[in-house]
C-alpha cells in the first residue's frame, strides 16, 4: 500500500438517503422470505413481527444514524425483530452484529435462523436474572459485565429494556455500554419517560395500558395490577442524569404518543453518545 493510500483511509459509510429508507422499508415488509418465528413464539412485544422490525430500522438509520458498516450490539434481542430488518441494511462484509438476551429459547432460534443465512450475525444467551424473563438467572443485572472487549461497537440498541430494568440495573448497563462503545459510538434507546403530560393524563388520551403511578421517592413509575417489572416508566429527567454518569451524552430525545401527544412513535426515543477517548 502507497504512503499516499494511508494518508486518505476510506471514508465511514454514510447513513443512506430517506428515498432508500423508504423503499427498504416496505420491501422488508413485503419479503415474506425473510426468517420469521412462529407467532407463539414471540415472547417480547406485539404487533405484526416484521413490520414492527423494518419500522425500526427506519428510526435506527433517521433518528440514530446507523451506518451500513457499523458493528451493532443488540441488548434483549429476543427473537431477532430488530435483528431481521438489519440483515437487509448492514453491509456483510464490513458490518457485524451481536445479539445478546437472557431467553434461550430467543437465541436458539436466531442461531438456527439468521445465522447460518447471514454469517456477520451472531447470538449468544446470558444467563442475566430477570423476575420475568430469566427468574432463575444466575447474573445479577446490578453487576453486569458484559462479554465484549473495550471500545468494540458503533452502535447499541437496547428496545424495550430499560422499560423492563430497576434503576440500579439502568445504571450497571449504560456504565457498560460506555464501556463497549468506541469513542462518538451511539446508544438507541426506548423507554417511557413520565414528564408532566404523561403523569397528569392532562389530554385524556394516553394509552390505557400505561397507566403509570408513582410509588414513594423512586424515580420508577409502575403500572397498577401489573407486576412491576412489566413496564416502568421513569421520572423525567432520571434516564438523562443516569447516562451522563455513565459518560454518556443526550444527543436525540424525542417523544412517543404514548402519552397522548402527537408524535411518529410510540415509546419515547432517547440517542446518547459516547463522551472521551479514554477508558
Amino acid at each position: 500500500m502507497t504512503q499516499a493510500a494511508l494518508a486518505h483511509p476510506p471514508a465511514a459509510a454514510r447513513p443512506i438517503g430517506d428515498g432508500r429508507v423508504r423503499w427498504l422499508i416496505e420491501s422488508i415488509r413485503g419479503n415474506r422470505f425473510l426468517p420469521q418465528p412462529d407467532s407463539s413464539s414471540v415472547f417480547v412485544g406485539d404487533g405484526d413481527f416484521r413490520a414492527i422490525g423494518a419500522e425500526f430500522l427506519g428510526y435506527f438509520i433517521r433518528i440514530g444514524g446507523l451506518r451500513e458498516d457499523s458493528r451493532v450490539l443488540d441488548i434483549g434481542c429476543g427473537i431477532g425483530r430488530m435483528a431481521v430488518p438489519l440483515t437487509q441494511y448492514l453491509d456483510p462484509q464490513a458490518s457485524h452484529y451481536d445479539g445478546i438476551d437472557p431467553v434461550e429459547s430467543g437465541i436458539s432460534w436466531c442461531q438456527r435462523t439468521i445465522t447460518p443465512a447471514y454469517p456477520n450475525f451472531t447470538f449468544q444467551r446470558l444467563d442475566i436474572a430477570h423476575e420475568l424473563y430469566n427468574p432463575n438467572g444466575k447474573i445479577s443485572g446490578k453487576t453486569l459485565a458484559l462479554p465484549f472487549p473495550d471500545h468494540h461497537f458503533d452502535f447499541v440498541i437496547m428496545t424495550s429494556v430499560v422499560t423492563h430494568l430497576p434503576p440500579v440495573e439502568v445504571l450497571a448497563y449504560f456504565a457498560e455500554v460506555r464501556r463497549i462503545l468506541s469513542p462518538g459510538g451511539k446508544l438507541f434507546i426506548t423507554a417511557f419517560v413520565v414528564d408532566r403530560i404523561a403523569a397528569a393524563n392532562e389530554n385524556g388520551r394516553r394509552d390505557p395500558r400505561l397507566a403509570f403511578r408513582r410509588y414513594g421517592e423512586s424515580p420508577c413509575w409502575f403500572v397498577p395490577n401489573q407486576p412491576p417489572l412489566a413496564a416502568i416508566g421513569f421520572e423525567d429527567g432520571f434516564l438523562d442524569k443516569a447516562l451522563g454518569r455513565a459518560g454518556l451524552t443526550v444527543a436525540l430525545k424525542s417523544l412517543g404518543h404514548w402519552r397522548g401527544t402527537n408524535a411518529g412513535h410510540h415509546q419515547d426515543f432517547i440517542v446518547a453518545k459516547r463522551r472521551g477517548s479514554g477508558r
